[in-house]
């Protein structure tokens, strides 16, 4: 298993020093336009927010993977985590947001030990959609985690579930050896409850990330591709697909400059920018709530240490009307959420 880049101590876990890198190269020798400059030639600058829709809470960057991918640097060797006293005053402003979807991730958001505490609190509040992002392994990890997709079921969390592949090599090349096989018995467990089944009503939901410096395809293809494959050699269902983006941060960041991908990564997302992507990518209708409860307009702008542009910066000060009133951070990252059809934790945005 590698080891995040913060216990490894590499430059890339710093987040000033991935803004550094995000900010020369190409765009500072101008061969590049800044994210900012591409969104103004489209009168699309300032970025501001809709109405608030989604709360996306990260109860901790703990997880039993450690995936090549990941823009979290999550790992088995991270110890940031949400306690109860910061999930109770996120609980206080669910009673008042007008967001509709509560939408808990990680690292293993299961990890956290006060997971199903929340999960039952949150539950008794309601929301018209409560999502729980899952690495799916976690769900056979450990004997403690066996009965969550019952524990799911019970309180009607809509499951997303991490699939780079319905194949082994692909999978495992991406997240881990064992990965692929973990996950089959892990979605097999959740069909077992009602999960991905026609007139159940529990929504299981998968998601997709390139296995390497290259944009997704067509959404609708991939799902087709996923569902044919997955129903045909395992007898797995499920509802959607989502197919996102992997953006230039983080571990994923590292493995671009390791392998002489960068720049051309970059060029890549550049010239798949897609204007009509701005309007509806997350960051205009989501709040995103770190482990230590600072906010910020993703969960990408929060793995950079982007803060909310307003005078309200933690979950315990909320106050709805002024955050409404602020502009988005921004850098040459958000490329990877408007490139092609567009791409946000709920998939295609066009």
């Amino acid at each position: 298993m590698i080891q995040s880049l913060n216990r490894r101590k590499s430059d890339l876990a710093k987040a000033e020093k991935q803004l550094e890198i995000l900010s020369h190269g190409p765009f500072a020798a101008g061969e590049l336009p800044a994210f900012q400059q591409k969104i103004a030639a489209s009168g699309q600058f300032p970025l501001r927010p809709k109405p608030l829709e989604i709360l996306q809470i990260n109860v901790g960057y703990m997880c039993n993977q450690v995936c090549k991918h990941c823009h979290v640097d999550a790992g088995p060797d991270r110890k940031e985590i949400m306690t109860r006293e910061t999930m109770s005053q996120c609980l206080e402003v669910l009673k008042s947001t007008s967001a509709h979807t509560l939408d808990l991730t990680g690292g293993a958001p299961e990890m956290n030990p006060d997971f199903r505490w929340f999960v039952e609190e949150a539950s008794k509040i309601g929301v018209q959609d409560f999502i729980v992002r899952s690495n799916l392994t976690i769900l056979r990890s450990n004997k403690k985690y066996h009965d969550l997709p019952e524990f799911f079921k019970n309180h009607k969390i809509h499951v997303v579930s991490s699939m780079p592949h319905w194949t082994k090599g692909k999978t495992d090349s991406q997240r881990g050896n064992g990965v692929f096989e973990l996950s089959i018995a892990a979605l097999k467990s959740l069909n077992e409850v009602g999960y991905g089944k026609v007139g159940t009503g529990l929504k299981l939901d998968l998601v997709y990330n390139p296995s390497g410096a290259f944009l997704p395809g067509d959404q609708a293809a991939l799902e087709a591709d996923f569902k044919k494959a997955l129903s045909e050699d395992f007898g797995i269902e499920f509802n959607n697909l989502f197919a996102l983006a992997n953006l230039p941060i983080s571990r994923f960041l590292d493995y671009l400059i390791a392998s002489d991908n960068y720049e051309e990564y970059m060029y890549t997302l550049v010239e798949a920018y897609n204007p009509a992507t701005v309007a509806n990518v997350m960051c205009t209708n989501t709040l995103s709530v770190s482990w230590d409860g600072y906010l910020y307009d993703c969960d990408f702008n929060q793995m950079l240490h982007l803060p909310v542009k307003s005078s309200i910066k933690h979950i315990s000060d909320y106050q709805e009307g002024i955050l409404q009133d602020r502009d988005i951070a921004i850098s040459q990252h958000c490329y990877g959420c408007t490139a092609g059809a567009g791409s946000s934790c709920q998939g295609s945005v066009s």
